[in-house]
């Protein structure tokens, strides 16, 4: 079995969390260059071969792309830096990451796994990466991403626990990558759960911020109104140490979303003493009612609430107020959508055949009428939760992430899968992408998750109750070979 993640005796450095990774590059126990060159070796040894774009049945295949001489100067440099600049050095200088293949690294390709973009490369620093390069950070590579972000399963990626089983996705490269030890942290996005799906197939954690948190500035994007990047680790701690970084900057003001509160500092570790959630109040909603929760969803979630409640939280039932209409979210989905891929037209034939699918539905959506409506109709309902949280004193909602546990991996790029209202996979995520509101995502199991939701700006007390939770009674699991 691995060593815990958060042990500063962890035998390999690939087995160290973040946090205790950067203890130790901080202390002189460690230098950029051995973490680095541990991320690499893990890589070689469990990827299960190169690189590929359609993956193998016995391959995680987490990597679109690796590289491994950027990465090893990338960490001289910050050994460098930390020599030089000593207790002035940022907290993450020297520690591996891996970038969802969406967000551009300037000069290196850029392709969200599709053919359609085999030839392109990026000219720019996606925003979000610029600021974890400036602070030090070594980039392992690009992970897969379903194609463009359209879609929960990334078949192409073996899940670590069950290669016959889906990584979730969109972002199931970096769940994977995350889930195998081959990188301590990594960037996804969400735009209908694609944080959170991975999370919750994989035993991982993830953090979606508040809609407008982060600049999505050189990520390709899906959805731009509904688009979130963020962070994923093994640990709540370890993605808030990482969304700190990422949100160093000022929040983004949208035509459709006011800028979230200003973020503050964010905890980075439970609090101590047998009752931590004292004078917190979690709600548990009526929205996964007319759901079949899987038995083990079921049982997940019940165990959650019995944690909580062991930390001293109050927990009561309420009704949800506003639940999102399907068709609206197709509209603004699908029109967001077609506004990005209309480029890509004469290469229609290099998508998969699901993407190509769910093309040529979103070509059909360019009513304005239509659009601003359904903008109008998320911005009530948005509304609506941001006055029930207040009205009811509730801090939190729990729920489960998904209803149900991964499926088998196969046919997620055939016509017919391209998701949509009805997929499980998106049932219970994509109210928080309309609404922007911030989700910790975290594991009951390695198959089972459970998700906290607060209302926008509200991140750092969720986070908190997120690590006491995870700290106390619902610790992360780890995969070993």
């Amino acid at each position: 079995m691995a060593q815990n993640a958060d042990s500063p005796e962890a035998s390999d450095p690939a087995d160290l969390s973040a946090l205790a990774a950067a203890d130790l590059l901080a202390g002189g126990g460690l230098s950029s260059a051995e973490l680095t060159e541990a991320c690499l070796r893990r890589i070689e040894q469990r990827n299960g071969g190169d690189p590929s774009f359609d993956g193998e049945p016995e391959a995680i295949n987490a990597w679109v792309r690796v590289y491994p001489e950027a990465a090893r100067a990338q960490a001289r440099a910050a050994d460098e830096r930390r020599l030089r600049d000593g207790g002035a050095t940022p907290r993450f200088c020297g520690v591996p990451v891996a970038l969802k293949d969406l967000y551009g690294v300037a000069g290196l390709p850029l392709t969200a796994s599709s053919r359609v973009l085999a030839d392109h490369v990026a000219t720019a620093d996606a925003v979000v990466w610029a600021r974890l390069r400036e602070r030090g950070m070594v980039l392992l590579g690009h992970t897969h991403t379903h194609e463009f972000a359209a879609g929960g399963t990334t078949d192409q990626v073996g899940n670590p626990w069950a290669l016959d089983l889906v990584v979730g996705g969109s972002s199931g490269g970096s769940a994977a990558a995350i889930a195998a030890g081959m990188t301590p942290v990594a960037l996804g996005s969400d735009t209908g759960g694609s944080l959170r799906i991975p999370s919750a197939c994989c035993g991982t954690s993830a953090i979606k911020p508040s809609h407008g948190r982060l600049p999505i500035d050189g990520i390709i994007p899906l959805a731009p109104s509904l688009d979130h990047p963020g962070p994923m680790a093994r640990t709540v701690a370890d993605c808030a140490a990482l969304l700190a970084v990422m949100a160093q900057g000022e929040p983004v003001t949208s035509a459709l979303m006011p800028p979230p509160a200003p973020i503050g500092p964010l905890p980075l570790a439970c609090r101590p003493g047998p009752r931590p959630l004292a004078g917190v109040t979690v709600a548990v909603t009526d929205r996964s009612d007319a759901l079949e929760l899987e038995p083990q969803v079921a049982a997940g979630l019940d165990g959650a609430r019995q944690a909580l409640e062991g930390l001293g939280a109050r927990l009561v039932s309420l009704p949800a107020p506003w639940e999102l209409d399907w068709d609206d979210l197709s509209i603004v989905l699908m029109t967001e959508a077609w506004a990005y891929h209309a480029q890509h037209a004469e290469h229609h034939d290099r998508y998969r055949p699901a993407i190509a699918e769910f093309v040529e539905a979103a070509r059909n959506f360019t009513d304005a009428q239509a659009y601003l409506g359904a903008q109008q109709r998320r911005a009530s309902g948005t509304a609506a939760w941001e006055h029930w949280f207040g009205a009811n004193d509730v801090d939190l909602v729990l729920e489960p992430t998904l209803p149900i546990t991964p499926y088998g991996r196969g046919p997620g790029y055939e016509r017919g899968h391209a998701g949509g209202p009805g997929d499980p996979m998106i049932a219970l995520t994509a109210l928080w992408d309309l609404t922007g509101m911030p989700v910790v995502a975290l594991p009951v199991s390695w198959c089972v998750g459970v998700s906290l939701v607060a209302p926008r700006g509200h991140e750092a007390p969720l986070v908190q109750a997120a690590i006491d939770l995870q700290e106390h009674a619902l610790p992360a699991p780890r995969w070993s070979p």
